[in-house]
């Protein structure tokens, strides 16, 4: 299970919406307690392939929130992006890139404006999807 405080899904939600219509991208890291990953820092990242198909994020600003991460104790869980015109669930291209069947991969579809919808994802083996539940507190 994934717990993230509903701040900080506002502020993902917030960089989302200002980076329309492209896909907007950042590292989610925090603190394991027992079986529940506790987010403690969302990360906002550059998506530098400025694309509403497709993201890559910025290798500095990727390589900075890494260290921040390290420098607070934090585990790094995984990675958010947005789909700003498809639903919640991994692309074939998500799943392609997915190189880490360990880390979260959290979804934010802005299909729908009023009501936008944020998963998260294992995926391994580049094919096999499973949800994670997110607990918001």
């Amino acid at each position: 299970m994934l717990q993230i405080k509903k701040s900080d899904y506002q502020k993902m939600l917030g960089h989302a919406e200002k980076n329309l219509p492209n896909e907007a991208c950042g590292l989610i890291a925090g603190t394991l307690e027992g079986d529940i990953k506790v987010v403690k820092e969302v990360y906002l990242l550059t998506n530098v392939d400025a694309s509403n198909e497709h993201f890559s994020m910025d290798p500095k600003e990727q390589l900075a929130a890494v260290k921040d991460m390290r420098a607070k104790g934090y585990k790094q869980f995984g990675n958010w992006h947005s789909h700003p015109e498809s639903p919640s669930r991994p692309s074939e291209e998500d799943k392609r890139l997915a190189y880490d069947s360990k880390a979260d991969y959290l979804i934010l579809s802005l299909m729908d404006r009023e009501h936008p919808v944020l998963n998260a994802f294992l995926i391994v083996n580049r094919t096999e999807v499973s949800k994670e539940e997110i607990q918001y507190v």
